[in-house]
């Protein structure tokens, strides 16, 4: 996806979270100083010598600014604000000018970190500096400075222009802000009772299976994150295959599409959450308008780094490499599985991945939906024929798109055997699956004739709630069948 005003040359420059630009400490002049011309070139060494030249990201950077600070988007606009900031250098702005005017049509006012990656990485203008270094080099003289806008791409009150604002708009102060987005991840350095830290952790043993770990936002910063799904992330597009964590979608909608058909292919993401990485968050808010220095803050924002003590605690479980693997997924930023924003990004993020699983099935005759980690294709004679081949064209999209499939998690099931999608029978129609449904009405039996601690052995702490919740989740797939398990669980004396 492009971003409007944005040039194919634009998708070459990165894009990552850095520091975000246009705080106070990144201004070298005030912004009446930066209004200035130059009044003098500043002299070379001591011995004659030329001294030495500003490095290219710096003049990219001084260039990109001030060209921001144009009146028009024009050539000889800039060319005048680049040589405010340069000197009468006519080759050298004359070549940033052509590298910007020929990527961006429009200039790139929530971009400007973007823009001097362009200028930077253009081979002419490159070849420029380092002929001009050794006789005379190029150096800024005078900085200017313009404030970042955000685009009007998405109908949502936290797309504003600064940093003040949107703190405002998340009724978080601007210092507070900046302290739960962590972008320097004094999280990640401080001891493990530091204040600092702004998440609690429990590590979910699986047997046989690497462990999982849960990071639960604590009380402010889960209120803000909250804040940014309600008023921003919901308003957000995901793909029509995307079936978990979307209003008027389920579990039940996702298997319903699979229902009666030949063949169901299934496979799994692995560490799903931890596999969606801060550059990839940062690229949703800027699809979604935000310009850089907002972006970046709310990366930090929905993003985490799970600090050493928690790693080193992890619990035995799954092979080496994929403990390896988790612990190195973890340890940089990604989507923390607990926070509220992550599921609505992560749909957002895999948007990519899913429009080409679609068209993947769809040249096999086939459908495709996903439930969170859980992909699921289903269909006639053509995705019978070669399912195996199917799956490993399936692996190779995965690989592409920077995320694994589960080893030894990938299932075909035929007509003849039993259909699962999501914990839902799809054989001839959704229904839970009988075995589960006999197992509970029995727990729920034994509850009411022996007590509920009795059928508690795994120790939950709201035991009632948690068989309400399994009820609840027949009653979407089969409301007779919840009905008589309604009335046993009445039958319970709590």
């Amino acid at each position: 996806m492009e971003f409007p005003g944005e040039a194919a040359g634009a998708r070459d420059a990165s894009t990552s979270p850095g520091a975000p630009r246009g705080t106070q400490d990144q201004q070298d002049d005030t912004p009446r100083a930066g209004r200035r011309a130059p009044r003098a070139t500043p002299h070379g060494g001591t011995d004659g010598s030329p001294g030495n030249p500003t490095p290219l990201a710096e003049v990219a950077t001084a260039l990109a600014d001030a060209f921001l600070t144009a009146e028009r988007w024009a050539p000889d606009e800039l060319t005048a604000a680049g040589w405010a900031v340069l000197g009468v250098e006519r080759a050298v702005v004359g070549l940033a000018v052509d590298a910007a005017l020929r990527t961006y049509p429009r200039p790139p006012e929530d971009a400007p970190r973007q823009l001097a990656a362009v200028l930077a990485d253009d081979a002419r203008l490159a070849e420029l500096h380092r002929a001009r270094a050794a006789r005379r080099p190029v150096r800024v003289l005078a900085r200017r400075a313009t404030a970042v806008r955000a685009r009007p791409d998405t109908a949502s009150p936290l797309l504003v222009d600064t940093l003040p604002e949107l703190a405002r708009a998340l009724g978080v102060t601007l210092g507070r802000l900046l302290w739960l987005a962590d972008t320097r991840a004094w999280n990640r350095h401080a001891g493990p009772s530091s204040p600092l830290h702004h998440f609690r952790y429990g590590w979910v043993v699986r047997p046989g299976r690497v462990p999982r770990l849960l990071e639960k936002p604590m009380d402010l910063l889960q209120r803000t994150q909250r804040t940014v799904l309600d008023e921003l992330l919901v308003a957000l597009p995901v793909h029509d295959a995307a079936h978990g964590f979307v209003p008027g979608r389920s579990v039940v909608t996702g298997a319903a599409v699979h229902t009666g058909q030949q063949v169901v292919v299934t496979a799994d993401l692995t560490s799903f959450f931890a596999s969606v990485t801060a550059p990839t968050v940062y690229g949703v808010f800027r699809a979604a308008g935000f310009a850089e220095p907002l972006a970046h803050v709310l990366t930090g924002l929905c993003t985490h780094r799970v600090p050493p003590h928690v790693l080193t605690g992890m619990p035995p479980g799954g092979s080496p490499e994929d403990r390896a693997a988790l612990r190195r997924s973890l340890a940089v930023a990604h989507l923390p599985q607990g926070a509220p924003t992550s599921p609505a990004l992560a749909n957002t993020a895999l948007r990519h991945l899913d429009a080409r699983l679609a068209g993947w099935a769809a040249a096999s005759d086939a459908v495709y939906t996903r439930y969170a980690d859980d992909l699921t294709f289903s269909g006639g004679d053509r995705l019978a024929a070669r399912p195996e081949a199917f799956l490993r064209g399936v692996g190779r999209i995965v690989d592409d798109q920077g995320y694994r499939l589960a080893p030894h998690k990938s299932r075909v099931r035929r007509r003849g055997s039993r259909q699962s999608v999501t914990g839902v029978v799809v054989n001839d129609r959704p229904s839970p699956g009988r075995r589960e449904v006999d197992r509970l009405h029995a727990l729920l039996h034994n509850a009411a004739v022996h007590g509920p601690a009795s059928q508690d052995r795994t120790g939950h702490p709201d035991f009632r709630a948690h068989l309400l919740g399994r009820i609840g989740w027949v009653e979407q797939v089969h409301p007779g069948r919840a009905r008589r398990l309604r009335e046993e669980f009445d039958r319970i004396r709590w």
